[in-house]
């Protein structure tokens, strides 16, 4: 016969527990993490990055990291100043990821505004890889417990994670940048693939849509058939979320213009600027050009370039992530666009 022994007292201990909060920075945008922990009012944690002579790349916290909400800020894209390429700022966030969690940090969340390897979504020819589904493996396997990431190149992207991905976005930012521009504007999409996300462009602002006619005979080259809308003796804003080489919003700008646009604006979230960017936006009949700082600019880029930082965004939306409340409401509910 069985008996159950009651023990007098409680069954758990309760501690005093205060969260904390602690931002680090990886070597491929500084000047982003900086601003992000002065928008927060917290300074970046020390952590030592380097890579060795055979190309491998090494991390060590250099202070106590146990039981804290690390955030790291990483995108992955390539900096000159710093010496690392796309690659590298990808297996860099891979080992802060490892190394934080091995620390004992109670949450480890990727700070990656720009999602390298976003545009290899799917498959275009037979045994090709689907390689953004296996960053977002190799970043769950590291161990992450959360991903920020902003104005990603296709919605499904958000399908291939099993843990929580927020979707920021910079549309309403760049909006506002063009707020009070001209009473005659309209909203060109460069292709079917962004006419929603650009309607919800074009009516933050009052402004009309119109559609181009784009076709892609090889990867990297774009092609525009025409201007689908009324741009005649319009101020025109062509809006994208990357900019990449520059052909696509050059061959843009150019139907715009020949389509009797009376003035031309672009507006992008991811300044990638490779290959002959700078060239072709030098070219481009474009008055202005806005990006953000998810990556940081290139040299040589026109003057005519003008940066907004989505530091303020990325802030409020990790303060909301710390304190366990609503990311969307950052957005007024409307981060999801696709």
């Amino acid at each position: 016969m069985s008996s159950v022994v009651e023990t007098p007292g409680a069954t758990c201990m309760h501690l005093g527990y205060r969260k904390r909060l602690m931002l680090f920075s990886g070597r491929a945008n500084p000047p982003l993490a900086a601003a992000i922990g002065h928008e927060l009012g917290v300074g970046l944690g020390s952590v030592t990055l380097k890579t060795f002579s055979n190309d491998e790349v090494y991390c060590r916290f250099t202070e106590s990291i146990r039981g804290a909400d690390v955030f790291i800020v990483q995108p992955m894209c390539g900096n000159p100043e710093t010496g690392v390429n796309t690659n590298d700022a990808l297996l860099e966030l891979l080992v802060m990821i490892d190394a934080a969690v091995g620390a004992s940090a109670h949450r480890v969340i990727a700070v990656t505004p720009w999602f390298g390897y976003s545009r290899q979504d799917k498959k275009s020819e037979a045994r090709e890889p689907i390689s953004a589904r296996l960053v977002a493996r190799m970043l769950e396997s590291a161990g992450v417990d959360r991903v920020l990431a902003m104005d990603l190149h296709a919605g499904q992207l958000q399908g291939f994670f099993s843990r929580p991905l927020d979707h920021m976005t910079a549309l309403m930012m760049l909006a506002d940048h063009f707020a009070g521009l001209d009473d005659d504007l309209v909203v060109v999409a460069p292709d079917a693939g962004r006419v929603k996300l650009n309607k919800q462009f074009a009516t933050r602002m009052g402004a009309g849509l119109a559609i181009l006619d784009k076709e892609r005979p090889a990867q990297q080259v774009a092609e525009i058939g025409h201007v689908i809308g009324d741009v005649r003796g319009k101020t025109a804003i062509i809006v994208d979320d990357i900019i990449d080489t520059a052909g696509t919003l050059r061959a843009a700008g150019e139907a715009v213009e020949r389509a009797g646009a009376r003035r031309v604006f672009a507006a992008a979230t991811h300044a990638v600027l490779s290959g002959r960017a700078a060239e072709n936006l030098a070219a481009a009949p474009f008055e202005r050009i806005v990006v953000t700082d998810t990556i940081p600019l290139r040299p040589g880029v026109p003057d005519n370039v003008h940066v907004v930082s989505c530091a303020p965004l990325l802030a409020a939306t990790i303060r909301r992530i710390f304190t366990d409340e609503s990311v969307s409401e950052v957005f007024g509910g409307k981060n999801h666009l696709f």
